[in-house]
């Protein structure tokens, strides 16, 4: 006997105004088109995409990650990734745990040969997409850097003659550290490898 397909649906909108009821008609009826059995369905309602928690989804999530589901249905594509790096590694996850992906909206289907050229496609625009946030990422320091800017945290001025006659004076290396906002680190290296006890004649 032929094992039941688990489908699982996934509809959002973003705002409580927005109806849902469209996407959830449009995806049962494509389903059922299929033959395939009543899918479960998950739902956010009033949840932007670009936010971290989204519980309807979380839980869709959780039944992909134990192989509870085999097809995953959405009516577009924009209502699954927070962003294109972020769909391809969703993507990439239901393809490694061979698990069906349709997108209605843009007639994707990975279990079809063209459905997977576009997937290939998608992975291909992510990496340009990371390729070119580096490069700008990459100018943005050269441009800093030639006009003088601060890259990177600051680091504090380490007084070593204070540090020197603090040390003289009996003082703790925690005590001198927090004294001068340097780390305790950078004092004992300091002491370790520069310091030289001020020995005065009594």
């Amino acid at each position: 006997m032929a094992k039941k397909l688990r489908i699982g649906i996934y509809a959002r909108v973003s705002t409580d105004q927005q109806e849902v009821d469209t996407q959830l008609r449009d995806l049962r009826e494509f389903v059922a088109n299929r033959k395939w059995p009543k899918a479960k369905e998950f739902v956010d309602v009033g949840i932007s995409g670009k936010k971290e928690k989204r519980p309807a989804w979380n839980d869709l999530w959780d039944a992909i990650q134990k192989n509870k589901v085999d097809i995953v249905v959405v009516h577009a594509l924009d209502r699954l990734g927070r962003s294109l790096s972020h769909l391809v590694k969703i993507i990439d996850t239901l393809v490694a745990k061979e698990i069906a992906f349709v997108s209605y909206r843009e007639n994707l289907d990975l279990t079809t040969s063209t459905g997977r050229l576009i997937a290939n496609i998608i992975a291909t625009l992510a990496d340009y997409e990371l390729s070119m946030i580096r490069e700008r990422t990459k100018a943005g320091l050269r441009r800093a850097k030639a006009e003088g800017k601060q890259i990177g945290n600051k680091r504090n001025y380490f007084d070593k003659r204070k540090a020197a006659k603090l040390r003289d004076e009996g003082w703790g290396q925690v005590r001198i550290a927090k004294e001068l906002s340097v780390g305790v680190g950078t004092l004992r290296n300091f002491l370790a490898t520069e310091y030289v006890p001020n020995q005065q004649e009594s």
